[in-house]
């Protein structure tokens, strides 16, 4: 936890609340883990002062859905049908020691960082034992990213098999002590009532209601929030299931949601069943155009998300914003589309409503978690700070320009360079991971 007080001056302060709005030329008073004070002119004797004259402060970007323990395989896959994504995917995963899923997982955070992406939900499903667990929990803490950990299954599962319940309610009970009070919660990757893992890797299973049940009821009791894949070509018929026997819920969210209809999502919506959508690996796979309006308009609540650094080809949340500018205003042929304080509501507060975690973080105000983030224009693609910056930040803002990113109070990257994680030895132990992964994955 921070000792001594930090106030960012003379900054344009984007509140993400709209009763605050922005401000001008205001200050952020940081106390321990929280934020104390927004405004100008703030009073904050023997505080560290962070000069933000001529930058942008804004909450902390979130990641709704993403799989951080496949980051090294960043390259391998292809464009042919022996190394489309879930097949190279599944046989590289099979290949992962416990120590893969910490580099994977600690590249993928550290990434995910230097982005600007304070809060990720990191669906991970290639646990194969309590090794593999406490190794991606260890990466997590390491890096010092606010994350909601998804205990899954591993991409092999077999459909009638359950996820190990007894280690997923040890490990809840035993929470406090295995983080080590991290900014970490758990949370269930459920694979829903087909019993699968990876939508896409081949044939549907039969569904399996009753692990399927077990594994939901066991969640449910625990009080942890589900989330699960439906997508692609077995979108409509998981729907279809989760709808008759009525998973849908506040504490559930869904992933992709590929083509959902008028009245899936109306449906959706009147549940409370909350959404998170990822364009760039959606598109990348073949799962269709996502028309976000079309959820929006509907009255779901729905996060942004990367979905995983290796597919995606990195964690740019910038880049998921100003895409799905790009395809509203496209698609529905006009500029005006959508707008980009709307995107960056998604990004941010609006991301953190969808996971229910609105009251801690998503927006600067007194009171929730010290997550945010400083922007410095003084870049060649960007070059100047106009009196709205929301455009500039939607449409020329790259991971390159975010000078500071902290999470619950903590400094994690200072004037555009990491603090506490050596990148080059991040970079190093992930090539020499995924060399590894190859070679068994070969033999």
């Amino acid at each position: 936890m921070r000792q001594v007080p930090l106030v960012i001056r003379g900054a344009c302060v984007m509140t993400m609340n709209q009763e605050l709005g922005d401000i001008r030329c205001g200050d952020v008073l940081i106390v321990g883990q929280n934020i104390a004070a927004v405004g100008s002119d703030l009073g904050a004797p023997g505080a560290e002062t962070i000069d933000g004259r001529g930058m942008i402060v804004m909450p902390g970007l979130i990641d709704a859905h993403t799989h951080l323990w496949t980051s090294q395989m960043r390259g391998h896959f292809g464009s042919t049908p022996e190394t489309a994504y879930f097949k190279v995917r599944n046989r590289l995963g099979d290949a992962y020691c416990a120590d893969d899923m910490y580099h994977g997982t600690r590249l993928g955070a550290t990434e995910a960082i230097w982005s600007g992406i304070t809060t990720v939900v990191d669906f991970c499903h290639n646990l194969r034992g309590n090794d593999y667990v406490v190794a991606c929990l260890r990466a997590l803490r390491d890096t010092g990213i606010r994350a909601r950990f998804l205990f899954g299954a591993s991409t092999r599962s077999m459909p009638g098999e359950a996820v190990d319940l007894a280690a997923l309610e040890t490990l809840h009970t035993e929470w406090q002590r295995v983080t080590g009070g991290a900014p970490l919660t758990l949370g269930l990757a459920w694979r829903g009532p087909h019993g699968i893992t990876s939508l896409g890797a081949g044939d549907i299973a039969s569904p399996v209601l009753s692990v399927a049940r077990e594994e939901f009821a066991v969640a449910r009791h625990l009080s942890l929030p589900i989330a699960v894949h439906v997508s692609g070509h077995t979108a409509r018929t998981t729907f279809e299931a989760l709808v008759e026997n009525e998973f849908l819920a506040s504490d559930v969210q869904l992933v992709h949601f590929s083509n959902a209809s008028a009245a899936d999502i109306a449906l959706a919506a009147r549940t409370g069943t909350t959404l998170a959508l990822t364009p760039l690996t959606e598109l990348r796979v073949g799962y269709g155009i996502t028309q976000l309006r079309d959820y929006l308009d509907g009255g779901m609540r729905v996060g942004l998300g990367i979905d995983s650094n290796s597919l995606a080809g990195g964690a740019n949340m910038f880049t998921v914003m100003k895409l799905f500018q790009l395809i509203e205003n496209g698609r529905l042929g006009q500029e005006l589309g959508i707008g980009a304080r709307r995107l960056l509501e998604l990004a941010t507060i609006d991301g953190a409503r969808s996971l229910g975690l609105d009251a801690e973080i998503g927006s600067i105000e007194a009171g929730k978690r010290a997550d945010l983030i400083i922007i410095n224009p003084r870049a060649l693609n960007m070059g100047m700070l106009p009196r709205d910056p929301a455009h500039l930040l939607v449409e020329a803002t790259q991971p390159a320009n975010v000078d500071t990113v902290i999470v619950d109070g903590r400094i994690l990257k200072r004037k555009g360079e990491l603090a506490g994680v050596d990148p080059q030895e991040v970079m190093r132990a992930a090539e020499s991971s995924i060399t590894g992964i190859l070679h068994r994955a070969q033999a």
